[in-house]
């Protein structure tokens, strides 16, 4: 059982940066895969990143060379690092882990891109 609060979301320009959060309580942290999910309103919710254990990471094409995921075990707690925003990156994103054969999800952050 794991539980997750996403923090960092906000207001940016086009062309910024925001540095988006999610910290993780109770025990074997290092043992779930973690992932970045986004969803825009009227759109399927959408793969962003996603990092194993210790550092495998994969991209969403769309992400790619823009966003960078990590953790830190030691504070579990997974970050999703994110430059060069553009307008389309606006969502809710949400955090998951995911350990054998089940999900566990935060209750996302909004990421506004607006000029």
């Amino acid at each position: 059982q794991v539980q997750l609060v996403e923090s960092g979301g906000g207001l940016v320009q086009p062309g910024g940066s925001l540095r988006l959060s999610c910290a993780a309580s109770g025990s074997g942290f290092s043992l779930y895969a973690m992932a970045w999910y986004r969803q825009a309103p009227g759109k399927q919710r959408e793969l962003v990143a996603v990092i194993g254990n210790p550092g495998m990471t994969n991209y969403a094409d769309s992400v790619k060379g823009r966003f960078t995921i990590s953790r830190d075990n030691a504070k579990n707690t997974v970050y999703l690092q994110m430059s060069s925003l553009k307008p389309e990156d606006t969502a809710v994103y949400y955090c998951k882990a995911s350990r054998l054969s089940r999900d566990y999800w935060g209750q996302g952050t909004q990421v506004t891109v607006s000029s």
